[in-house]
């Protein structure tokens, strides 16, 4: 297996490494850089754009003589990165030894990385490999358009662990998304405003998507916890908390927000009585 390495650093720099990695031929046009590659063990290219609200797009089309590993340094922006694999696959694990998980064909995918330890890329050989990365940064960034989504984003994608992927069910609209950045015909600046759209659809339909097969994850705790708490809302006048409290719910942390997506109940707690 040939081992890549790429340190962490400037979208210029994310480029001249993979240059220097896959000795190809490095063009920017417009702000979007084009690696070509031809060489004994690997054909093919990489493209990428790093549009003005740091947002950054990476597209990948190669073809390798022999499996490749790719180790890439925790960024300092703490990017969640969206992924989508649209021919082959390719594995991920953190760390070398760590559990290797993988996006499939048509299959899409959500990384984060605030740890010391590296991401760890796998390609096989043989084998045909698009996929294509979305880059959002979550740190040391001003105020900006993007401060909601930003927001969202880090609640939903980062935890305490520093590591986090996630392998999201196959989406028709979500391909269709990724079909369309694929082929925008505009150049220069018109096509960097078209692609900051579709990325950003992009994102906000992999959010949804998520939210809701996280919830349906908990439906029928959900379920039985609204029966307990609406008969114990009938015959006390207990706030909130205490309701939860009573109905044996351990995780209330994060039951509330549940509740006010799902079954739009608002959660107050500050002592207001459910029943006068």
């Amino acid at each position: 297996m040939k081992k890549l390495y790429l340190n962490a650093g400037r979208f210029d720099t994310i480029f001249n490494d993979l240059k220097d990695s896959f000795n190809g031929d490095l063009t920017l046009n417009h702000s979007e850089y084009h690696l070509a590659i031809k060489t004994k063990w690997a054909k093919g290219t990489i493209t990428g754009v790093c549009l003005d609200n740091k947002m950054s797009h990476l597209s990948f089309d190669l073809v390798l003589n022999q499996d490749v590993s790719v180790s890439i340094e925790s960024l300092q922006s703490a990017p969640i990165f969206f992924a989508y694999c649209e021919n082959g696959g390719l594995g991920h694990s953190f760390g070398t030894n760590g559990e290797k998980k993988s996006l499939k064909k048509n299959q899409s995918g959500i990384l984060s990385n605030t740890s010391v330890i590296n991401s760890v890329l796998f390609l096989e050989s043989h084998k045909r490999i698009q996929f294509s990365l979305i880059g959002v940064p979550t740190k040391g960034l001003a105020e900006n358009q993007n401060a909601e989504m930003i927001s969202q984003l880090k609640r939903r994608f980062l935890n305490e662990s520093g590591n986090y992927f996630y392998t999201g069910t196959n989406s028709l609209k979500i391909a269709q998304k990724w079909q369309e950045l694929k082929t925008l015909p505009q150049q220069g600046i018109v096509r960097n405003l078209l692609k900051k759209l579709i990325l950003k659809e992009i994102i906000e339909m992999e959010i949804a998507q998520h939210s809701y097969n996280y919830i349906r994850t908990f439906e029928p705790i959900l379920n039985l916890a609204v029966k307990q708490i609406n008969e114990i809302k009938r015959i006390s006048n207990l706030n909130i908390t205490e309701v939860i409290n009573a109905a044996g719910l351990a995780g209330r942390n994060y039951l509330p927000r549940i509740f006010k997506e799902k079954y739009h109940l608002s959660y107050k707690p500050y002592n207001q009585k459910l029943v006068s």
